[in-house]
């Protein structure tokens, strides 16, 4: 056990190596969860711990503070909520939170809230999100109810503080989640003004995906003796990769079925693997292709091993065509007839991704391996790349014009396949009683027409819109503060950005930070985007894209800053 050496706490290391296989059968019942976890995960499908899981819930679970450093994508959500919801007191009636989960953005509080009410539900957990953008009646009505579980944006739990709608006198878990990107938007100052509300004896989580100097500083000033754990990186040799094509395609959630099938249909693979990260979602994918017309079938640990291997079965001899299944279900599966893996989610651990890919390009045999990412998880694409060595070609998805196309060579291929046949001499009658009305070029052209519709070469499709690609990584942009008043002459700001005025300045106490948090948390905008800040006494400028700034301006009249509702709008430039 570590402890306090010269004012500085000394660490307990801990660092996992990010491995596929599981080292414990036990999963997450030997992770000393209570029944109701265990059955709330059982029914949504969780069949065994990721890595950063199993290394952070028992110390969690027994009470110690915690750093962890892990990425996007890698179940760093359950990793906390879990150990949260094992140390609450059921039927509390207290009416502030037990807990308080902190995080940069109002999309992170809305799905760690979530994740939080599912793992609880048998718990009869009350969760309540809290960010701006939305109306704060509700929220102060829920508060008044009564809450175990708080999870919000650092600027809202604040104002609910400053408002005294908020106490967090009973709050005994403090997690930090994402807590370099809630630095990067200039929260540090609210950070430590809430963390100044909460019981000094309290249990306090921090992730963070880096972790830079200003992260460890938080760290040792107010976690206690606190276990870290880094996710490692496994190294893979060069003999251990496959020589298959590998794609990604950026998919909104929303599109990621639409998207699988148009994959699909387009590469028409002779058999293929789908992973899926939970029972729920095999079994949700399976029946979404069932009903575009494929013979999918699923593979997890829901089933028996007789119906493993019925399925099995039904894939070796062709009666099926695609798989849908968890990486432990399929762990140790060889096909021979497989020529596709698809990855219906970034895999939460680089290494999962090589054993996944691993299953076609073998004995020389050609493959390919498509995974479906979200804009926020090119970042995990390319923590895969460095693990590998090799390139993930990130491709624009097929377009209707694209599948149309595939579709007429499809058409095309089964034409050629039966003339190659012998057996088309009994048709001729058919022919032969054409020719004398009809140009045999226009009834050769009305059979491939026939064939083609027959195999659902017309149906309707949509397309897919291309979600908005994320930021460049160049680290944070500069917040440039002048000084200066209405009257003083201003350029307008470059091409492709516009400045927005914001009817709040220094006499409100307003800092750049307020404005970059504000901003990021309720329009989804990344804090790098965000450029020159200025503020003046009464007003305050901000350069932003060009394309963000209509909903910018949209999201800012739903919130407050600093307590105030301030006007937004464009710049007006006198000329």
């Amino acid at each position: 056990m570590g402890g306090p050496i010269g004012g500085r706490d000394v660490f307990h290391i801990v660092v996992a190596m990010e491995d596929d296989p599981v080292e414990s059968e036990a999963g997450f019942a030997g992770l000393g969860l209570r029944a109701e976890l265990l059955s709330s995960l059982t029914s949504l499908g969780y069949e065994e711990p990721t890595p950063i899981q199993r290394e952070a819930i028992p110390p969690l679970v027994a009470g110690n503070d915690l750093v962890g450093q892990a990425a996007t994508g890698t179940g760093k959500t359950a990793a906390f909520a879990l150990p949260v919801l094992q140390r609450l007191t059921v039927g509390r009636t207290d009416a502030g939170p037990a807990a308080l989960v902190l995080v940069p953005t109002r999309e992170l509080a809305e799905q760690v809230s979530q994740a939080v009410h599912r793992y609880g539900r048998d718990l009869g957990v009350r969760v309540l999100p809290v960010y701006g953008g939305q109306p704060i009646g509700r929220q102060l009505q829920s508060l008044r109810r009564g809450v175990d579980v708080v999870v919000g944006t650092p600027g809202r739990v604040l104002d609910h503080i400053e408002r005294e709608t908020l106490q967090l006198g009973e709050v005994g878990t403090v997690v930090l989640d994402e807590a370099d990107e809630m630095l990067d938007m200039g929260f540090a100052e609210d950070i430590e003004a809430i963390l100044a509300k909460t019981p000094a004896e309290r249990q306090t989580v921090l992730f963070s995906a880096t972790m830079p100097p200003r992260i460890d500083s938080i760290a040792r000033r107010h976690l206690r003796d606190p276990v870290r754990i880094t996710m490692g990186r496994k190294s893979v040799s060069p003999d251990e990769l496959p020589l298959v094509r590998q794609i990604a395609y950026i998919v909104a959630r929303a599109h990621r079925p639409a998207a699988l099938g148009r994959i699909l249909d387009v590469e028409a693979p002779s058999a293929a693997i789908v992973f899926c990260r939970t029972r729920e979602e095999v079994d949700q994918v399976t029946e979404t292709l069932n009903g575009r017309g494929y013979r999918a079938e699923a593979l997890h640990g829901g089933m028996s091993q007789d119906q493993r291997d019925r399925v099995m079965g039904r894939l070796r001899a062709g009666s099926t065509e695609l798989l849908v299944a968890t990486d432990v279900a399929a762990r140790g599966l060889d096909v021979e007839q497989l020529t596709h893996v698809i990855n219906y989610n970034v895999p939460a651990a680089p290494e999962a991704y090589v054993h996944r890919i691993g299953r076609v390009g073998r004995a020389g045999r050609e493959g390919c391996a498509i995974t479906l990412a979200e804009p926020r998880e090119q970042r995990m694409l390319k923590a895969i790349e460095r693990l590998t060595g090799q390139r993930i070609s990130v491709e624009k998805l097929p377009t209707v014009t694209d599948l149309r196309a595939r579709r007429l060579e499809l058409t095309r291929a089964a034409l050629e396949s039966s003339l190659e046949t012998d057996d088309l001499e009994r048709y001729r009658v058919v022919l032969d009683s054409l020719t004398g009305e009809f140009d045999v070029e226009d009834i050769a052209l009305a059979a491939v027409r026939l064939l083609h519709e027959a195999a659902g070469g017309d149906a309707d499709e949509e397309e897919i819109p291309t979600p908005a690609p994320p930021p460049p990584d160049r680290g944070p942009r500069s917040r440039e503060v002048r000084p200066g008043g209405a009257g003083r002459s201003r350029s307008a700001p470059e091409s492709g950005v516009t400045r927005l005025f914001f009817g709040i300045g220094r006499q409100a106490g307003l800092r750049p930070q307020d404005l970059v948090g504000a901003i990021a948390g309720e329009s989804g905008l990344s804090a790098r985007e965000i450029g020159a800040i200025q503020i003046t006494d009464r007003f305050s400028l901000v350069e932003v894209p060009e394309s963000a700034a209509d909903m910018i301006i949209m999201a800012m009249r739903r919130s407050t800053i600093r307590g105030r509702r301030p006007t937004v709008r464009r710049e007006r430039f006198a000329r």
